[in-house]
């Protein structure tokens, strides 16, 4: 799939409508950017944020909430104060803000004159709760860690941008799969904050029929192994976090992309325990349960009239999580009052 193609040309509309174009400031107007591919961007730099009792949607509460981010580029405000240069950038189930940093990432919008060039835009790529450095299970909670769901984490995006980074309005959310999905819950939730939200692998509407088993599957493998002992557990619970991993790995293939890396069957073959061995290694049970948990109640579906920014909705025809054939953006894009829905058909 050309995906990056179609985002630096559609997202390119996003960025340049309105009045609000980001080339007041004289040093970020360069005239018509040369478009350049794999470019160098500047180092990032790493923050935490910490939110005192932060309460989350159960009623639980966490006297320290810490937020792991990192920014690249320079905030920029207009004359009235208010930051015109803020793109937030979001990861999917199990990722990291640190994974948009790759050569096929960062590397195809970070760059000087990519779409996202870090010398122009101010680029903030957070680690949701449960995820990387930011609060999670594994510190030493376990399972009395508090339930968090995509509510809760959006408003804690949103109280590190405010109070931790100083950030009273956004140019651009964009994300992907689950950060997809937290882009619609920021519309809601904050009709006004962002000027333009970007959903790439998504549906908003509840979660179910085979996306809701799936994920049930995962989180059934994790707490059906004794060796989870309630979350308890001394040593990782292989059995169960084997079978999770190989339902999530099922749950994000391509066809065409696995058959790419195995393409004969003694290589499909090292592949495949390649994949087991390094992702069970890389992978806390309470963690990733968790992760799958926090979806249980995301539906964005009826307030999609709230959502002010302009929209534009990406997916992927080869998606197992978001399958065209539902139909279902179909029947819900035309209630967005500024969305563009686009199916990418699968590609090489």
């Amino acid at each position: 799939m050309k995906l990056w193609t179609l985002v630096t040309a559609t997202a390119a509309l996003l960025l340049a409508a309105g009045p609000r174009a980001v080339a007041a400031d004289p040093s970020m107007n360069s005239g018509s950017p040369r478009a350049q591919s794999r470019g160098d961007f500047p180092t990032p730099t790493e923050g935490d944020f910490v939110v005192r009792d932060f309460r989350f949607g159960t009623g639980e509460t966490l006297p320290s909430l810490n937020l792991h981010y990192r920014t690249i580029g320079t905030l920029r405000r207009d004359a009235s104060g208010v930051v015109r240069n803020a793109v937030l950038i979001l990861h999917g189930t199990g990722g990291t803000g640190g994974g948009f940093l790759s050569r096929t990432f960062g590397g195809e919008l970070f760059g000087a004159g990519q779409l996202l060039d870090a010398t122009r835009y101010f680029i903030i790529l957070p680690d949701g709760i449960g995820h990387g450095k930011s609060s999670k299970p594994s510190d030493g909670l376990h399972a009395r860690f508090p339930k968090y769901t995509y509510d809760d984490m959006v408003r804690a995006q949103h109280a590190m941008l405010t109070d931790g980074l100083k950030v009273n309005h956004l140019r651009l959310v964009l994300g992907t799969s689950m950060g997809a999905m937290h882009c619609w819950v920021w519309g809601e939730m904050y009709p006004d904050f962002a000027d333009g939200l970007v959903p790439l692998a998504s549906a908003p509407t509840q979660i179910a029929g085979r996306n809701r088993i799936m994920r049930t599957m995962i989180m059934d493998s994790i707490t059906k192994d004794p060796a989870w002992k309630n979350g308890e557990y001394k040593e990782q619970p292989r059995q169960g976090l084997v079978g999770a991993v190989n339902l999530l790995m099922m749950m994000t293939s391509s066809p065409l992309q696995w058959h790419k890396s195995g393409p004969t069957r003694d290589a499909a073959d090292a592949w495949y325990e390649d994949q087991i061995t390094s992702r069970v290694a890389a992978t806390d049970a309470n963690d990733m349960l968790y992760q799958y948990n926090a979806s249980r109640d995301y539906d964005p579906s009826p307030n999609l009239e709230k959502i002010a920014a302009r929209v534009l909705a990406i997916n992927s025809a080869d998606d197992v999580v978001n399958p065209p054939e539902l139909g279902l953006m179909e029947k819900l894009m035309p209630r967005v009052k500024r969305g563009t829905y686009v199916l990418i058909e699968t590609g090489g």
